[in-house]
Parts: C-alpha cells; structure tokens; sequence
C-alpha cells in the first residue's frame, strides 16, 4: 500500500462510468453559478470520510468500499432534480442501479450490498424511523459535511435553520 491509501477497483469503476461522468458534468454545468452547497467531488468525498469514521467510532464493521461507494451516488440524480423535478434521491438511486449492475462480475458488489446503497441512497434527505445502518449514517455524513456557520451565503440559504449546521457537529 502507498502512502496514498490502496486503489479499490469497485470505486475506480464507479468514477470512470460514463453515466456517473456524466451525470457529475451535467451537475458542474448546472451549479457553477449557485452560490449555496453544491454537490461536487469534495462534497461526496467529505461525506464519504465522515461517515466511515462514524462507522468506526460506532464499531459497525460497514465495509470501506460500500460506505464510499454509497456517498459518491449519493447525489447523483441532482441534476435530473434542477432539470425535470423528481427527487434527486430517486433518480440518484436508478442511477446507481444502472453502474451498480455495470460492474464487472468479479469486483461486484452483493445483491444484499447493493440494496444497502440503493436503500441509503433513496434515504439520505429523510431518515426513516427503520433505517437501515448505512441509511442512517449517509443520513448523518451528508448533514455534517455542510458547514453553514463558514458559509457566505448562510444568509440566503433557504434551509431552515434547524437543518443548518451552526456549529461544528462531532
């Protein structure tokens, strides 16, 4: 292993799938002007981090791999969302779907592993009261990346106040 970390080849596919290339273009073209969060790499990437350590400071045993590859697809429908109105966490979770069942045989996730993305995904603006572990903590990540309380725009932000994070949230 480099310094760097190790290379998963399930994520490398993830990031290389021209409909996830694709989808994430469309979404840079469409906020390059929004001046609230936007849903690029570094806030997939900071979800990403956050909830695998909420998975190690919970002992869950949720495997690296799955919680990546659950917050790089977390908002993958958005740009579906600005341009036709469906939720972007039902687009997000068909096309997830779609590179999910793309992926090579042998570095495929489970049928049991991919419901459990495809469920986080779908849940991840509004926990359910039976979350699943992974739902929960995409849930929990994807709040705690935003950090309203460093925010130029916190003023204009239409989030109500209780969804916005004031404070840093351990």
């Amino acid at each position: 292993m480099s310094a760097a970390g190790q290379n998963s080849p399930r994520l490398s596919f993830i990031l290389h799938h021209p409909l996830y290339v694709s989808s994430c273009q469309r979404l840079n073209e469409l906020e390059k002007d929004r001046i609230f969060c936007r849903h690029q790499t570094s806030h997939l990437l900071d979800t990403a981090r956050i909830v695998y350590i909420l998975n190690l400071e919970g002992n869950l045993g949720i495997s690296r791999d799955l919680i990546y590859a659950a917050a790089l697809l977390h908002d993958i429908g958005k740009s579906r969302q600005y341009e036709t109105g469906i939720p972007h966490e039902t687009a997000g979770e068909e096309l997830a779907a779609q590179i999910l069942a793309d992926m090579p045989k042998e570095i495929a996730f489970t049928p049991d592993e991919q419901g459990q993305i495809l469920t986080a995904i779908r849940g991840h603006r509004r926990l359910r009261g039976n979350a699943e572990p992974l739902e929960t903590l995409l849930y929990r990540g994807d709040k705690m990346s935003r950090a309203c309380f460093a925010c130029s725009a916190e003023a204009e932000c239409k989030w109500s106040d209780n969804k916005k994070n004031k404070e840093i949230l351990l």
